[in-house]
C-alpha cells in the first residue's frame, strides 16, 4: 500500500439538515419532556395527569419540531435557490464583470494577479463550475448541497420523540416517587449518552461533553420541578 493510499482524509457532512436535526432533536426531546414531566410531577397530581402531560409533550413537541424544521429548511432552501438564480443570471449576462469579481476575490486572499485571472478564466469557461465557484465565494454555500427539508423534518420528528420517550417510560410502568426517581435516572443516563455522541461529531472530549449535557439537563429539570412543587403547594392551600 502506497503512502497516498494509507492517508485518507474524511470530513463529516456537518451542513446536512437531516444530520443537524437528528443530532440535536434527541437532546431537545430529552430536556423538554423531563422538564415537563417533573414540572407536573412536582405538584403531586395523580399519576394519570403526569402520563398525559408527558405523552402530550412528546406528541406536540415532535410535531412542532418536525413542522418547524420543514418550514424553516424549505424557506432557507428557496432563498438559496433564489440567490443562485440571481448569480447564474449575472454570470450569463455579465461574464466579464463576474470574471473580474472572482479574480479579485482570489487576489484578496493572497494569490497573485496572474494566477487569480487564470483560475477565474478556467472557472468561467464552464457555467456550472462558474456558478459553484461564485456561490462558494460570494454566498458561502455549495449549490449541490442545499439540504432536504423533508429529511430534516423527519429526522427532527423522530429524534425528538426518541428523546422525549425516555423520561416518560417509567411513568408508563409505575407511578409516584418511584416513577419520578426512575425518570430522573433514565434521563441522566440518556443525557450522558447524548453528550458522548455529540462529542463524536464535534471532536470535543467525550467526558466534558457528556457532563455538560448532564448539567444542562439537570439544571433545567430541577428548575421545572421546583416551579411545579411551588405552585402545587400554593394550590393545595388556596382555592382559585
Amino acid at each position: 500500500m502506497t503512502e497516498e493510499q494509507e492517508y485518507e482524509h474524511h470530513h463529516r457532512n456537518v451542513q446536512s439538515g437531516g444530520a443537524r436535526a437528528a443530532m440535536f432533536g434527541v437532546s431537545d426531546g430529552l430536556v423538554t419532556n423531563i422538564s415537563l414531566i417533573l414540572g407536573v410531577a412536582g405538584a403531586h397530581p395523580v399519576a394519570g395527569v403526569v402520563r398525559l402531560a408527558g405523552l402530550a409533550g412528546l406528541v406536540a413537541g415532535a410535531f412542532s419540531m418536525g413542522a418547524g424544521e420543514l418550514v424553516s429548511m424549505r424557506a432557507q432552501k428557496e432563498l438559496l435557490q433564489r440567490e443562485l438564480s440571481v448569480e447564474g443570471h449575472a454570470i450569463a449576462m455579465h461574464a466579464d464583470e463576474e470574471r473580474e469579481e472572482l479574480a479579485r476575490t482570489y487576489e484578496e486572499r493572497g494569490f497573485s494577479r496572474d494566477l487569480s485571472l487564470r483560475v477565474a478564466d478556467e472557472a468561467m469557461s464552464n457555467p456550472e463550475l462558474a456558478l459553484e465557484m461564485h456561490a462558494r465565494e460570494e454566498l458561502g454555500i455549495d449549490p449541490r448541497s442545499l439540504g432536504s427539508p423533508w429529511l430534516a423534518s423527519a429526522a427532527s420528528f423522530v429524534s425528538f420523540a426518541v428523546g422525549a420517550i425516555v423520561p416518560l417510560l417509567p411513568w408508563l410502568l409505575t407511578a409516584g416517587m418511584v416513577a419520578t426517581a426512575w425518570s430522573v435516572v433514565a434521563t441522566g443516563v440518556a443525557a450522558l449518552v447524548v453528550g458522548g455522541v455529540l462529542a463524536q461529531f464535534t471532536g470535543r472530549r467525550m467526558l466534558l461533553s457528556s457532563l455538560r449535557q448532564l448539567a444542562v439537563t439537570g439544571v433545567v429539570a430541577a428548575a421545572a420541578w421546583g416551579i411545579g412543587h411551588a405552585f402545587g403547594s400554593v394550590g393545595s392551600t388556596h382555592s382559585f
